[in-house]
């Protein structure tokens, strides 16, 4: 017997015929989908047939029962077997019961291969619903966190915004009664004769000076950070800027017998903002100057490369120590002492930088405690060749 003469079929929960898979020979032209199994049987084989499904929902399965069915105007033994699929019974019948239990095998067997590989679709679908669920929920969390972070640095920009108006207003008002301090410690100075009297007077000058400088600083951060400072292009001859800064320190570095040396590079004119550029050189000589000691030299460079020009100030002084370098560019640090004593307000170098980088350049330096310090700024000749004019802030 081939698997065309094999009659297949599908009953539900209650025993009825819900479908029929195949049946070549007709076995179930008389009765409709939805009438019970047992209509199947021939008479005197009614009992049979509700004992063969009674088994099924008993035991799981059953093999092999014979009984006569109705095929056509026939009466013919037919062989059944059938077995459990979840809620459902699947029924293979032949007139061969080898044939039939052999089909019932295989297609049993390629059931629970479908069945399994359902489970394991129906397990990955679970899990990818589980790794979606926790990944909306951490990206919820993620975009809470970022609405959170962007309201703290919105209130962040606020606040920094009050501490530039409130260093800006601050300075500004403690500038006028410490040079009018200055002046008059100048003129008695010259008035009084007494040694001692005169060294309390250079005291008040020299501390006074220093709280000059430093709020000049603030004002020079504040404005920076603020936005505030604009910078004004022009064709500058930087070989004679430098050497007008170099002669303005001569006589500071005299003071400690160091000599300031210029090696100039002949370069052509650059397009900078020349009051910029002359805080950027005196604040760089004067801190070589600061730092060096009695006696050594500093070395000044100026050179081309490229489209960039080179400004190079190296000192043969103290150095700088590394746990000082990793902020020495940062507003507010603590700086270093001079040879000589000199106080350091931390926001020199922080101003030089700002002024580098408005300009479209860069700056670095190698130092080494005990040898010396060298700082390089590099700057375009044409920064902001699109306007004459730009603004730079941190």
């Amino acid at each position: 017997m081939s698997e065309k003469d094999i009659v297949t079929l599908r009953l539900d929960s209650q025993a009825n015929i819900a479908e029929v898979l195949s049946d070549p020979v007709g076995l179930t032209a008389h009765v409709e989908i939805g009438a019970p199994f047992a209509r199947l049987a021939a008479q005197g084989s009614l009992a049979k047939a509700l004992s063969f499904v009674t088994e099924i929902h008993k035991n799981g399965n059953a093999f092999d029962w014979e009984f006569n069915v109705k095929l056509g105007d026939r009466i013919v033994t037919f062989h059944f077997t059938g077995g459990k699929i979840d809620t459902q019974t699947l029924v293979v019948a032949a007139t061969d019961g080898s044939a039939a239990l052999r089909f019932y095998e295989e297609m049993m067997r390629m059931n629970n291969e479908q069945v399994n590989a359902l489970r394991r679709a129906y397990s990955e679908i679970q899990r990818s619903h589980s790794l979606y669920d926790e990944s909306s929920r951490l990206n919820n969390e993620l975009v809470d966190t970022q609405r959170e972070l962007a309201k703290k640095n919105a209130e962040l920009r606020q606040l920094n915004k009050e501490k530039n108006r409130f260093l800006g207003i601050a300075a500004h008002d403690l500038r006028n009664p410490l040079h009018a301090i200055l002046l008059l410690s100048e003129f008695l100075a010259d008035e009084i004769q007494d040694e001692e009297q005169r060294g309390f007077l250079a005291e008040i000058r020299s501390s006074t000076l220093f709280m000059a400088r430093l709020i000049d600083d603030l004002l020079d951060v504040a404005k920076i950070e603020s936005g505030q400072v604009l910078l004004d292009y022009a064709p500058v001859d930087m070989n004679a800027v430098t050497q007008e800064s170099v002669e303005r320190n001569r006589l500071l570095a005299s003071r400690k017998q160091v000599e300031i040396d210029f090696d100039r590079g002949g370069i052509p004119s650059a397009l900078l903002d020349r009051t910029k550029i002359d805080q950027v050189l005196n604040n760089l000589i004067t801190n070589a100057v600061k730092f060096s000691r009695e006696g050594s030299r500093v070395a000044v460079r100026l050179y081309g490369a490229g489209d960039n020009f080179v400004l190079e100030v190296q000192d043969q002084g103290i150095g700088i120590p590394p746990e000082v370098q990793e902020r020495l560019f940062i507003p507010f640090q603590k700086g270093q002492a001079g040879t000589a004593g000199e106080k350091s307000s931390g926001l020199g170098l922080v101003i030089v930088k700002r002024i580098v980088e408005g300009h479209g350049g860069s700056i670095r330096f190698a130092s080494a405690v005990g040898t010396g310090t060298t700082f390089i700024v590099s700057i375009p000749y044409a920064p902001g060749a699109a306007s004459q004019s730009s603004t730079f802030a941190d």
